[in-house]
């Protein structure tokens, strides 16, 4: 049975690959997840490109374990020298866009919650969730459909991690920063030039630490990605203006975050935040979902990108077949191998807790 799952499993993610599926886009990847619950005799739910499914089984007196991933992707970039809807495998590698970010772990993810369908007496209920606009962190994604599940002990989020645990995940805090000064022609003198003013905020961005070190996930890492003022050559600036990518740590909340910086900030300096939604989130490591994966011979660790952990607010495990450095990246593949691999691990470690 598991490896007639394992053969659907990479067969659904080529058709994945081969259909456009950029974030708000999804509806024709949310048909061919339909389709696979069709097969199986799954009844599923449907809102806007969000699919879900509970076991035969489901009991409302039991917990719940959520099983997550997505199936937006992003645009292919233009080093790509394959087609990146085109699914091919060589050398033991399954080539396309989405096949590692997050193909692989959603049909992984898909044919065990089939595995567990059918089976009685569980000590979980499940819900699987294939959800849409996890790359633009958009408002329909799996954060709009969470009000549905109920009773969710846990959460195991899809993303490549060579199927180790990654039972930490470090929050999104992205900053606009306006640097205020006064316009003024280039040739009269100006004490009050905005870029200049926007040197001692880029100094305190580059140098600040936080108090707070994680064990896992390490310190708070602030980054200036973006600058932009002026746009004669002749005329100073009234702003400065900077974006902010701050990954924090599961010792701050983003709120935590803003307050310090605002307090830091001159005057002249004005701070809003895009969101406070993506925090960070954890799971302890005595869980015995962790305990199941160690026993197995998974080791822990903290990840530094961002999924769809940061909207859960119960206790959730990064953990899926890929590696997140493919990511994103031009010719994205993941091993067949992984796939394979990762299903069983998938399976081992539930039951290990089940």
């Amino acid at each position: 049975m598991i490896e007639q799952l394992t053969n659907k499993a990479i067969e659904l993610l080529q058709q994945l690959i081969e259909t456009p599926s950029f974030s708000t886009e999804e509806d024709k990847t949310a048909q061919l997840i339909e389709n696979w619950f069709k097969q199986y005799a799954i009844p599923f739910e449907r809102e806007n490109n969000n699919i879900w499914a509970y076991n035969k089984h489901f009991h409302e007196s039991k917990p719940t374990i959520l099983l997550n991933s997505h199936h937006d992707t992003v645009k292919p970039n233009g080093n790509y020298t394959n087609d990146p809807f085109k699914a091919f495998v060589q050398d033991g590698k399954l080539f396309g866009l989405g096949s590692n970010d997050a193909g692989g772990c959603l049909v992984s993810l898909m044919a065990t919650f089939t595995h567990f369908y059918h089976q009685e007496d569980l000590k979980y209920n499940f819900v699987i969730v294939a959800s849409a606009e996890e790359e633009n962190s958009g408002p329909l994604g799996l954060k709009s459909v969470l009000k549905y599940f109920e009773n969710v002990e846990f959460a195991i989020v899809g993303e490549p991690t060579l199927m180790q645990l990654a039972v930490a995940e470090k929050g999104l805090l992205v900053l606009d920063v306006s640097i205020n000064g006064t316009s003024s022609h280039a040739a009269h003198p100006n004490d009050d030039n905005s870029i200049y003013n926007a040197l001692e905020v880029i100094e305190w961005f580059k140098n600040y630490q936080f108090k707070k070190e994680s064990d896992t996930l390490g310190e708070v890492k602030m980054t200036i990605t973006q600058v932009n003022a002026g746009n004669q050559h002749n005329v100073v600036p009234s702003h400065c203006d900077l974006v902010v990518d701050i990954r924090v740590n599961d010792k701050y909340k983003n709120e935590e975050v803003l307050e310090i910086v605002k307090k830091a900030m001159p005057k002249n300096v004005n701070v809003k935040p895009r969101s406070l939604d993506l925090g960070s989130s954890s799971i302890p490591v005595e869980h015995p979902i962790v305990k199941s994966g160690v026993a197995l011979g998974r080791t822990t660790y903290g990840s530094p990108t961002l999924s769809d952990q940061s909207v859960l607010s119960c206790p959730s495990l990064k953990l899926g077949p890929g590696d997140s450095t493919r990511s994103h990246s031009a010719n994205e593949f993941i091993y067949i191998n992984e796939i394979k691999e990762g299903i069983v691990l998938y399976i081992k470690i539930l039951e290990g807790i089940v």
